[in-house]
């Protein structure tokens, strides 16, 4: 349970999903949309999905052949727990980061006496 725990808590796979909710897309698509992942880590998240049944791969016999990567069944079941997710996170973005603020300046001032601040 921890392993598919940690898969479909990744950020990156969590953002993939996201991604391949809208259709299915090429390699360099997905990094584009996404923004902000390697190379090799889209891989190494994609290559994960396929694994566990969660993306296809589908090779178009053109030249260069073009990889096409899709949804599952499976993954689109994880989609809907994962947009209630996204629309938690949207609608309590401001107040997270407001806390944040609040969090770091209590911190900083804290620290600048002494370096003992509340743990």
């Amino acid at each position: 349970m921890n392993s598919v725990l940690s898969l479909v808590g990744d950020k990156w796979t969590v953002m993939i999903v996201m991604v391949l909710i809208e259709r299915p897309r090429r390699f360099n698509d997905i990094k584009r949309t996404i923004g902000g992942i390697s190379q090799q880590m889209l891989t190494r998240t994609l290559k994960a999905l396929d694994r566990d049944g969660m993306v296809s791969r589908t090779v178009n016999p053109t030249v260069p052949p073009q990889v096409e990567y899709a949804l599952t069944e499976l993954a689109f079941s994880l989609s809907h727990p994962l947009r209630a997710l996204g629309a938690w996170a949207g609608a309590h973005l401001e107040q997270i980061d407001s806390n944040r603020v609040s969090y770091d300046a209590t911190r900083g001032v804290a620290l600048s006496h002494g370096g003992q601040g509340s743990q």
